[in-house]
C-alpha cells in the first residue's frame, strides 16, 4: 500500500467514525463548560464563546468575579455590541491584592446574586461566570448552592465557568471541561503584561 492509499483509508475510517458520532448526537440542550488550569487563556476562551454567540445574534451576560479593578480591552470590545452583551465587573481585584477575606466573600455573594438572575433569564443564550472557580475554591460561595441554580437554568442556556482549581463535583457536572496547562509564560522571564496579550 502506498502512503497515499494508506492515508486515504485512514481518513475514510476516521470520517465513518465521526459521521456515526454526529448521527448519534441528537439532543439539544444548554451545555455547562468549564475552563480551568494554571495556564493562560481561560477567560480568553470564554470570551471567544461570547463572540460566537454574538455572531448568531444571541444575548450574552458576562459576570466577572474577583477581577474588577482592571479595565480591559475585551470588555470595551464586547460592550460595543450594545444590548446584545451585558458585561459586569463585580470583584475588587485579585485576592492577593485585596487581602480581605470577609470583603472578598461579600463581593462574591453579591456577584452571585446578580449572576443567578441571568441564570434564570431565558433571554440570555450564554452566561459567562469568569473566575467563579476562584470564589468556589476559597469557599466564598457554596458549591452545592451554585450547582442547584445551574441545574434550574433555562434548558437552552449555555454557561461558561472559568478559573483555576475547578472543584471535582463541578467538573463532574460539566458537559465540556478544558484544562489550560502552563508550559511557558513571559512573566516568568521578566516580560511585563502586554497590550493585546494580557489586557
Amino acid at each position: 500500500m502506498t502512503d497515499s492509499t494508506e492515508h486515504k483509508a485512514r481518513m475514510q475510517r476516521l470520517k465513518a467514525s465521526v459521521d456515526r458520532r454526529i448521527a448519534a448526537a441528537q439532543e439539544e440542550k444548554g451545555v455547562l463548560i468549564v475552563y480551568t488550569g494554571a495556564g493562560k487563556g481561560k477567560t480568553t476562551a470564554a470570551l471567544g464563546m461570547a463572540l460566537r454567540c454574538i455572531g448568531h445574534g444571541l444575548k450574552v451576560a458576562v459576570v466577572q468575579f474577583i477581577k474588577g479593578a482592571i479595565d480591559t480591552a475585551e470588555e470595551r470590545a464586547l460592550r460595543s455590541f450594545g444590548e446584545q452583551v451585558t458585561f459586569l465587573r463585580l470583584g475588587e481585584g485579585y485576592t492577593w491584592e485585596t487581602q480581605d477575606r470577609a470583603r472578598d466573600a461579600e463581593m462574591a455573594r453579591r456577584a452571585w446574586g446578580t449572576a443567578s438572575a441571568f441564570l434564570g433569564d431565558p433571554a440570555y443564550a450564554m452566561v459567562i461566570l469568569d473566575e467563579l472557580n476562584i470564589a468556589l475554591q476559597h469557599d466564598y460561595l457554596s458549591l452545592d448552592a451554585v450547582l442547584e441554580v445551574l441545574a434550574r437554568r433555562p434548558p437552552m442556556q449555555h454557561v461558561v465557568i472559568t478559573g483555576r482549581g475547578a472543584k471535582p463535583l463541578l467538573v463532574e457536572q460539566a458537559d465540556l471541561v478544558s484544562e489550560m496547562k502552563m508550559i511557558k509564560h513571559p512573566f516568568r522571564k521578566g516580560i511585563k503584561a502586554q497590550k493585546g496579550v494580557e489586557f
